[in-house]
């Protein structure tokens, strides 16, 4: 585990570093709405705390783990076994800041699936069914996480990001599945261009924020 909350009792710091205790921003059952998983029922559990600072994030108040209150894994997974649903996925903030090993094993052991969205600047940790990685400029991701994603999702804000989204595909394996995402405020001005751009570099696929049209969280 990697953030480091103040103010804790030693009890407490001991639980976050072993992944019992987490500070939960929100949970939610909903429909995935981008990348490959687009469409999927799904239980979002989003952790507090990052400082990749991406300018144009659009849940900067999940940067300050301080505001979200720490809650016990258990909590978490009796919440997500009442939903019914069959796949969680654990998002932020960026959730690699902490150890997700004890979230995902009890998750399996209830055999729902384990999907993830992540910056991947922080190394790994948990047991995954899927990996989406959105990397961003500002903090790049380990070479671990480049090996092991199973999505690579670039956030293109202007004519640059092709270029650094190309950059990005060099360094996945050669089975991720690569999708340009335009970012949500500049949709109009780049969908164009990216439409254009993935019709003449087939490699790359198309990732919405359909939630947003579907208006759901």
């Amino acid at each position: 585990m990697h953030y480091k909350l103040s103010g804790l009792s030693p009890e407490n710091e001991t639980s976050l570093q072993r992944g019992e205790l987490l500070p939960l921003m929100e949970e939610f059952y909903t429909i995935q709405g981008e990348g490959y998983n687009t469409g999927k029922a799904a239980y979002f559990i989003r952790i507090g705390g990052c400082d990749v600072g991406c300018h144009w994030c659009d849940v900067k108040e999940s940067w300050d783990a301080s505001l979200h209150p720490l809650t016990t894994t258990e909590t978490i997974i009796n919440n997500v076994i009442n939903s019914r649903s069959k796949a969680v996925v654990v998002t932020g903030g960026e959730p690699l800041q902490y150890n997700l090993d004890t979230l995902t094993a009890l998750l399996k052991k209830n055999n729902i699936q384990t999907f993830i969205e992540t910056s991947g600047a922080y190394p790994l940790s948990g047991s995954w069914d899927w990996i989406c990685l959105s990397p961003k400029k500002t903090m790049l991701p380990t070479e671990d996480n480049y090996r092991h994603a199973h999505e690579l999702k670039v956030i293109v804000h202007n004519k640059h990001d092709f270029i650094w989204a190309e950059e990005q595909a060099k360094k996945v394996n050669k089975d991720c599945y690569l999708f340009l995402q335009p970012e949500w405020s500049k949709r109009q001005e780049m969908m164009p261009l990216i439409v254009d751009y993935v019709m003449k570099n087939q490699h790359w696929m198309i990732s919405l924020q359909t939630h947003k049209y579907m208006n759901i969280p």
